[in-house]
């Protein structure tokens, strides 16, 4: 018996949020030990979480992607619109934020 495709959707997504957590999970904590154990390292403990840290910001903007491919491949054309541009909007921010920071 075949999944119906919003079961298949939500099983990928899942997928995709948890490996994006642990991925994270794991560079917090292996730049916290460092941190921690190793004060020679320090700058490498920065790296690893800041790393973490933007892997964590990137895990919903991947599932947006993600869904955009899906719908793609369902044909499914409102909600492959709608996160689409939903898509676009999160890279303009990314873009706009790249563009206009300012340092403090």
């Amino acid at each position: 018996m075949t999944q119906p495709n919003d079961v298949k959707l939500e099983e990928r997504l899942g997928g995709v949020l948890r490996v994006g957590v642990y991925a994270s999970s794991l560079c917090l904590a292996a730049g916290l030990a460092l941190s921690l154990t190793v004060p020679g390292l320090a700058a490498l403990a920065s790296w690893l979480m800041t790393a973490g840290l933007v892997m964590l910001m990137a895990t919903p903007v991947a599932r947006v992607a993600v869904s955009v491919v899906e719908y793609g491949l369902q044909r499914d054309w409102t909600f492959f619109t709608l996160t689409g541009l939903v898509l676009l909007e999160l890279a303009a921010g990314i873009v706009a934020a790249l563009v206009f920071r300012t340092k403090l």
